[in-house]
């Protein structure tokens, strides 16, 4: 199957919030009004990319890709990527391996000296995907939810 990962346009977003919508099951629809406000902030940010992969014309994963300036490490960035889905449909068939060679381009082409992630504890399943792409355990994370 031949797969196209590109940066997301503005004229994505409806693909965007649907597979959004794979990975969020309970959040509430955004109004059309409250993305496109979104999505030109999203623009705004330098070191910003999200990433959309498509198979046959059609929208099936994307992962959220920022890129910070960092006064450590000889100055060199990291990434920090977020919001990584692919389609229900189409899971274990090469698209998320292709998204994040995607990434790591993305991420090596800017200098950056790491990628970080963070998945859910309960996601074994991508756990396991992750680590056969080479990420590894190496820190605690922590959360705190502002709502």
């Amino acid at each position: 199957m031949p797969i196209a990962i590109r940066p997301a346009a503005e004229s994505d977003l409806p693909a965007l919030l649907a597979l959004y919508a794979e990975l969020h099951v309970d959040d509430p629809v955004l109004p059309r009004s409250a993305a496109l406000r979104t999505w030109q902030a999203i623009q705004e940010q330098v070191g910003r990319t999200i990433l959309l992969a498509e198979s046959d014309g059609m929208p099936v994963a994307t992962a959220d890709c920022a890129t910070l300036p960092n006064l450590t490490r000889g100055a060199r960035p990291f990434m920090l990527v977020e919001n990584v889905v692919v389609t229900a449909a189409l899971r274990r068939s090469g698209i998320g391996t292709a998204l994040l060679d995607a990434v790591f381009a993305l991420a090596r082409d800017a200098g950056c000296y790491k990628i970080q992630l963070l998945s859910r504890a309960s996601r074994h399943g991508a756990h396991a995907f992750y680590e056969a792409r080479g990420f590894r355990t190496v820190a605690q994370g922590y959360r705190l939810y502002l709502d």
